[in-house]
């Protein structure tokens, strides 16, 4: 006898729909008010929290929503963006961050990057080329480990330490000599990244390419994304990573305000 005939697949049929509804309406939720926990979907839907708990696990796995760091809530992941385009926040980025790129690419002669976060790496998304004598290749749409980026370090700094590990991993993949291999480096690195509001590489995924980054924040004051200025190591020096740092926090800021960022 088949499933039709006992309705026996009819009924799983009917709750998987309901499942599949019962997400959209989630992120749906998630598009309508930002960010939101758990208690708060549950009470949008009318279910039980355990139901949306479950439905986040699932979502958040595939990365359509994503944990803000220390605040249990959710937010629309990038696995939207990859998929339909149906976020607004990096067509936010590029419309508002194309024209600060420019500016700063021709103020440094460096090219400068605008890089999100999709799991344990990063993807930039808006570029602008240096004017430099020797140019760097393009990076868009180009993912890279976020642990080898300055704009990757700038993007994990916030991240609580088992979101960090459930990312990562312990071991890290080696690049270069320079490339961080253990999370506890990695860790230590991140809360100077914290502490000076910027990050750096030195030769970390690439010989001969360094970069210092900055963060994006939305109106909330999430880390959404990270303004990078990236150069070749003999022009890029170590001891320059601060003053170009400044510059590229200030471009970032100037991003951060129009996403709604008052901070």
């Amino acid at each position: 006898m088949t499933e039709e005939a006992t309705g026996e697949g009819n009924g799983r049929g009917v709750a998987a729909v309901q499942s599949v509804d019962r997400a959209l309406m989630v992120m749906e939720i998630l598009a309508k008010l930002g960010a939101a926990g758990v208690t708060e979907i549950a009470t949008e839907l009318g279910v039980h929290k355990s139901t949306v708990s479950r439905l986040i696990a699932v979502l958040e796995s595939r990365g359509y929503v994503e944990q803000l760091s220390d605040r249990g809530k959710y937010r629309l992941g990038f696995s939207i963006v990859r998929l339909a385009g149906s976020t607004s926040a990096p067509m936010d980025l590029t419309r508002q961050g194309q024209g600060t790129l420019d500016a700063l690419a021709t103020e440094t002669g460096e090219t400068t990057n605008i890089a999100i976060l999709d799991g344990d790496r990063i993807i930039n998304i808006v570029e602008a080329i240096g004017s430099a004598g020797v140019a760097l290749r393009t990076w868009v749409g180009q993912s890279c480990a976020a642990h080898t980026t300055s704009s990757g370090k700038v993007l994990l700094s916030e991240l609580t330490a088992a979101d960090l590990r459930s990312r990562l991993g312990e071991r890290l993949e080696s690049f270069t000599p320079n490339t961080i291999v253990t999370l506890a480096a990695l860790e230590a690195e991140l809360a100077t990244a914290r502490a000076n509001g910027w990050a750096a590489v030195n030769e970390e995924l690439e010989i001969g390419l360094n970069a210092v980054s900055g963060p994006i924040r939305d109106s909330a004051g999430e880390i959404v994304a990270a303004l990078s200025v990236s150069g070749p190591s003999y022009r890029l020096e170590p001891d320059g990573f601060e003053a170009m740092a400044r510059r590229a926090i200030d471009a970032a800021n100037q991003i951060s305000r129009r996403l709604g960022y008052s901070g």
